[in-house]
């Protein structure tokens, strides 16, 4: 299977910084795609919204000309595949990252504004891609073998309202 997410029409305005640095981390009674969620990948945290529907996954970061310096977004997957994704209407240069069912990062990418030509991953085996400001994997110093918190997945996913077992996520 070959995904191709990214973002179709300009559906999301652009947030002022201030709005998006006091957005506070979801909680449980919170299960909307803008909730924000603590996750730790490597030993780096980094707070993410979770893209776990269509309408979320083809929308993704589009239109934003701001995200926070540790601010990202996670697209779930219930199968193992290639990944492809593109920035149409996407204004904010961004890193992609590629992980397996088992939490690890395989690939890292750059992505720029506007750019429609699909990113691939070269792998078949990924159920999770990381979406975050560009240079922040080298920043964080964050490399293929890091590990993303699949237990912090789990809760998050939970809290949106999805089962995590849908997404091969462990179930505690």
């Amino acid at each position: 299977m070959l995904a191709l997410t990214g973002c179709g029409k300009g559906e999301r305005a652009a947030e002022a910084p201030a709005a998006v640095a006091e957005t506070p981390v979801a909680t449980a009674a919170e299960k909307t795609g803008d909730a924000y969620f603590p996750i730790q990948v490597g030993d780096k945290g980094v707070r993410v919204q979770i893209a776990v529907t269509l309408p979320e996954m083809q929308r993704g970061l589009m239109g934003r000309a701001f995200i926070a310096a540790d601010e990202g977004m996670v697209f779930l997957y219930e199968e193992p595949q290639e990944m492809n994704f593109w920035m149409r209407n996407t204004p904010t240069p961004l890193d992609i990252g590629f992980f397996r069912a088992d939490g690890t990062l395989g690939e890292i990418y750059q992505m720029y504004p506007y750019d429609e030509t699909p990113v691939a991953s070269s792998g078949s085996d990924y159920t999770l891609a990381l979406e975050v400001n560009q240079g922040w994997f080298a920043k964080n110093e964050v490399k293929p073998g890091a590990k993303i918190n699949l237990k912090e997945m789990t809760a998050a996913v939970r809290a949106r309202g999805f089962k995590p077992e849908k997404f091969g996520l462990p179930v505690e």
